[in-house]
């Protein structure tokens, strides 16, 4: 089984998953919340619409579905609702309010010529 290791503010949490097991279902199971206060009862309910359930992946794991392509791309958290942990991963939980902000850092688009 995948280990997900859950890098918190007060430390980690490391989990066993079944394969291929969604990582916002996984994270609730285990009393982990991918959302804040204001979104807890207003969201989507995992469907990859309202962009709240997002989470920092380290490492690479290839995006899927079209709102994680972009957010891979420009460095936005990616959707935990339309993960697979389909091997070992790590996660960082997102420090935000409703949405995270984007990152520079871990955007994949080609830089500008100069």
């Amino acid at each position: 089984m995948p280990v997900l290791r859950i890098l918190l503010s007060d430390g980690e949490q490391v989990l066993e998953v079944p394969a291929c097991a969604n990582l916002r279902q996984s994270l609730l199971a285990a009393g982990v919340s991918p959302y804040t206060w204001a979104t807890r009862q207003l969201n989507c309910g995992g469907r990859g619409l309202c962009a709240t359930c997002g989470v920092w992946v380290e490492g690479t794991v290839p995006p899927e579905h079209w709102h994680d392509r972009l957010a891979d791309h420009f460095g936005y958290p990616r959707l935990s609702c339309q993960l697979h942990v389909e091997g070992d991963m790590t996660i960082r939980l997102v420090d935000k309010l409703i949405w995270g902000a984007a990152d520079p850092r871990r955007a994949r688009r080609p830089k500008a010529a100069p």
